[in-house]
């Protein structure tokens, strides 16, 4: 079994060929994949978690679709003093596919 775990959007995501993830918005190249920066790779019993070996290795992802995230509210409000503000946010969001962990 091989996996890795990648740096994606200000976290890191576990992944495997075939899994879709979803992460903060992120530019495609020309032919709609993205390269993903990997921090660990598991290949069966082998471990690898050195930087000088992780530049070695290639974790590639496919983009399936941007999206947006749901739709957070954020309120506030002070009593008697007649403050009240409302403001909304939606993360701009882009789902991937990762094709090859090599």
């Amino acid at each position: 079994m091989v996996y890795a775990v990648v740096r994606a959007g200000g976290r890191q995501e576990k992944v495997e060929v075939g899994t879709i993830i979803t992460l903060d918005r992120a530019k495609a190249d020309d032919k709609g994949n993205i390269d993903l920066a990997p921090v660990l790779l598991v290949d069966g019993d082998k471990i690898t978690s050195a930087a000088s070996e992780l530049a070695k290795v290639t974790v590639t992802a496919e983009v399936l679709e941007d999206l947006r995230g749901p739709k957070v509210i954020i309120q506030k409000f002070k009593n008697k003093t007649g403050y009240k503000k409302r403001q909304g946010f939606r993360a701009e969001l882009t789902r991937v596919k990762i094709t090859s962990i090599a």
